[in-house]
């Protein structure tokens, strides 16, 4: 795999990390809710008024045209795989933007996806 589709790859996962924090931060901001008939209208409102929300919604449109232009240069059978790299950088960047935690239990599994990520890649 070249460098040009190896980036491609890398860009869109973490345009996709980028998006699932700023939709965390998004839900942060408006709190705990729940859709009931008399909340769909008002929290579906806050929902797509709310910044990093919007923010995520844009993240995915470019990682969208980022992922045709490497499927146009890979595999989706390599492609695809690499994609787990996003449940690494997922779990670094909870942890060092929400202090979410970091056990051992998901140090392990980090340590087998970015060891499936380096088999993939060499393929």
């Amino acid at each position: 795999m070249s460098l040009i589709s190896f980036g491609l790859i890398f860009l869109g996962v973490m345009l996709n990390v980028s998006a699932q924090l700023m939709i965390k931060a998004g839900t942060n901001s408006i709190g705990y809710f729940e859709f009931s008939r008399s909340n769909i209208l008002p929290i579906g409102m806050r929902l797509v008024t709310e910044p990093h929300i919007i923010g995520a919604v844009a993240c995915y449109v470019f990682s969208v045209v980022i992922w045709i232009l490497a499927l146009s240069r890979v595999q989706v059978s390599i492609a695809y795989p690499l994609l787990s790299m996003g449940y690494v950088a997922n779990a670094v960047a909870a942890w060092w933007f929400f202090n979410e935690s970091i056990n051992p239990a998901k140090v392990a599994g980090i340590s087998v996806i970015i060891l499936g990520v380096v088999i993939i890649s060499r393929a």
